[in-house]
């Protein structure tokens, strides 16, 4: 989908290019008055770096930091209107394909809070249990949380909440509780923690036998 986005706005930049050439200007004034108005958006520094994202959106750069709000961006007005006039998707494509795309990822994010669930039920929580670890309440919490929150996405009928709820699920909620199991782990007597380390995965070849 991001050729498709990236190939249809640039056939339109060069249409409209070619229609004015076909107007009577010469190729040198579209592309002085296409760069005196797009001067903004030309930018080859370091585009990680935060200071330059602040600078560029103070500069007019337009952004959106949430994959699912550019998803859901598919059905605006301006880029049917796109779409169209391309005759790449129609208004019905452009918002099946944003229902696809949310769907995909709502789906995937529930794939992964249901994995954690099982991680914490069948690993962790027993294994600080075994240590009578601190964080034990918080873990046996973090699974009705998740729970809870999935719940949630599935209730919303909004396409877009949807996607957001399970955006701020994998995001924060998720990014949270695996902070409280990293602090588990670093309680937890390494002979009842059963899940393996990143000493394991790093150095499979010398410890895989232990598994055996």
């Amino acid at each position: 989908m991001v050729n498709t986005v990236l190939n249809a706005i640039t056939a339109d930049g060069f249409k409209r290019f070619a229609d004015k050439i076909e107007g009577g200007a010469s190729p040198q004034e579209v592309a002085a008055e296409a760069l005196n108005e797009h001067w903004k958006v030309i930018f080859n520094g370091d585009n990680y770096d935060e200071a330059n994202q602040a600078m560029l959106t103070e500069r007019g750069v337009w952004r959106i930091d949430s994959g699912i709000d550019a998803i859901c961006s598919l059905s605006s007005s301006k880029n049917i209107e796109l779409f169209s006039d391309m005759k790449v998707l129609s208004e019905p494509e452009c918002k099946a394909r944003q229902t696809c795309l949310v769907d995909h990822y709502v789906g995937t994010v529930e794939m992964e809070a249901l994995c954690l669930v099982d991680m914490l039920n069948q690993h962790v929580i027993p294994a600080v249990k075994a240590a009578e670890g601190k964080r034990l309440p918080d873990l046996q919490g973090a699974v009705g949380t998740i729970k809870s929150a999935l719940s949630a996405v599935h209730a919303e009928e909004d396409e877009q909440k949807r996607g957001n709820l399970a955006r701020t699920l994998r995001l924060e909620t998720m990014v949270d509780i695996r902070a409280v199991v990293d602090e588990a782990e670093g309680e937890t007597p390494a002979n009842l923690w059963t899940l393996p380390t990143y000493k394991d995965l790093l150095f499979l070849d010398h410890n895989y036998l232990a598994y055996e």
